[in-house]
């Protein structure tokens, strides 16, 4: 990590906030998630109790990843009855499908894809390219969230399994993205930039994930923090036993996200988002320091690669190349420049850690 996050800081060993918290983070995993076999078969046990005369026990994401189907993987090995969810926001990899398509035939989960309206999902994103911040996934993130919730809902499961986890997803600044869940956000920057109503898109405001975790009882479990989970291994696996093939960079199963992580992010904001995910695998002892920098030095995607992305994504968007560069020359912006759920998130941050120091919620909810 470099001074690329405005509001990293230094101690006097050079060590900087963010491998402080991701040693915390992986402390406090360790402290309450061992890697035996004993402590994923109590987990499991709860979530068959808990599916007991239910379609499912849980539900999972899917959208064609490592972590995604790695978990697909994981809850179909201790055999659990999941139903994956997969949102189509329109910008699929062929590739992502084909090993949605593959991983799931092969562990035999159901799937349920979202299909949201492309015009409107269009209109949204752009709002964000014009609103000028580095969280434009922020829409695609909040969808696949409230989604996943309101399947859970719907068929009375009370588990997510998660992908999210503290060996390669520990260390990700605020300042270059921004918690998915702010709705308040969300609606702020498509109200002033937005032209179309949001009909089809999956949404979901603080006090309706409140009501989902303390009234129905819904949990979003990070089952890859309960098992020993390499990436590199991981892929192995996946390969060998499911045939998903392997794409590239993190998340780059979607075009556009491809696309903005390596043209619009570095050129525009002088943001790498290789430093958060590198650092997390050094801090998890999945990469050293060295291997990190060198794969730094590497270009961050074949160049003939953007060029192709940047003509499809502004074409898919119905933009000329001259409006797409003036979308790219509007001065940088950042979520304090438009209204946000910031000042709630933080009171309930500190209701949330008084009701688990006083045993009335688990460790999982966190916020």
């Amino acid at each position: 990590m470099d001074t690329s996050d405005p509001d990293i800081e230094f101690d006097g060993s050079g060590q900087c906030n963010h491998c402080r918290t991701a040693e915390t983070k992986r402390a406090s995993r360790l402290a309450t998630h061992t890697d035996g076999d004993f402590q994923i078969d109590r987990l499991v046990d709860r979530i068959k109790a808990a599916g007991k005369g239910r379609a499912y026990d849980c539900v999972i994401g899917v959208s064609g990843g490592v972590d995604s189907t790695y978990v697909a993987y994981i809850v179909r090995k201790y055999g659990l009855r999941a139903l994956a969810v997969h949102f189509d926001n329109g910008w699929n990899s062929e590739l992502a499908v084909q090993n949605i398509e593959r991983a799931l035939r092969a562990l035999d989960i159901p799937l349920h894809t979202h299909v949201v309206d492309w015009e409107e999902f269009r209109d949204l994103q752009l709002a964000f390219l014009k609103a000028s911040v580095p969280d434009a996934e922020v829409p695609t993130d909040h969808a696949i969230g409230a989604l996943l919730y309101r399947m859970a809902a719907k068929y009375g499961v009370r588990y997510i399994m998660s992908g999210t986890n503290v060996n390669t997803e520990s260390i990700l600044p605020l300042s270059w993205t921004w918690y998915v869940s702010d709705w308040k956000y969300i609606k702020a920057i498509h109200r002033i930039f937005g032209t179309r109503p949001l009909r089809t898109y999956p949404s979901a405001g603080l006090f309706r994930y409140v009501f989902d975790t303390l009234v129905r009882r819904i949990r979003s479990v990070s089952i890859l923090n309960s098992v020993p989970y390499d990436k590199v291994a991981a892929v192995g696996v996946l390969e060998r036993e499911l045939g998903w093939r392997n794409y590239g960079g993190k998340h780059h199963e979607s075009i556009y996200t491809r696309f903005f992580q390596s043209y619009i992010l570095p050129v525009k904001f002088g943001i790498d988002k290789r430093r958060a995910h590198l650092s997390s695998l050094i801090v998890s002892g999945q990469s050293t320091r060295e291997q990190a920098l060198s794969e730094l030095s590497e270009p961050i995607a074949d160049p003939k690669l953007i060029a192709e992305d940047r003509v499809y994504v502004a074409k898919k968007f119905g933009l000329t190349e001259r409006e797409f560069d003036a979308l790219m020359e509007l001065p940088p912006r950042s979520v304090r420049d438009y209204p946000n759920d910031a000042k709630t998130y933080a009171r309930m941050r500190k209701v949330i850690r008084v009701a688990q120091n006083a045993g009335l919620l688990p460790r999982q909810i966190g916020m």
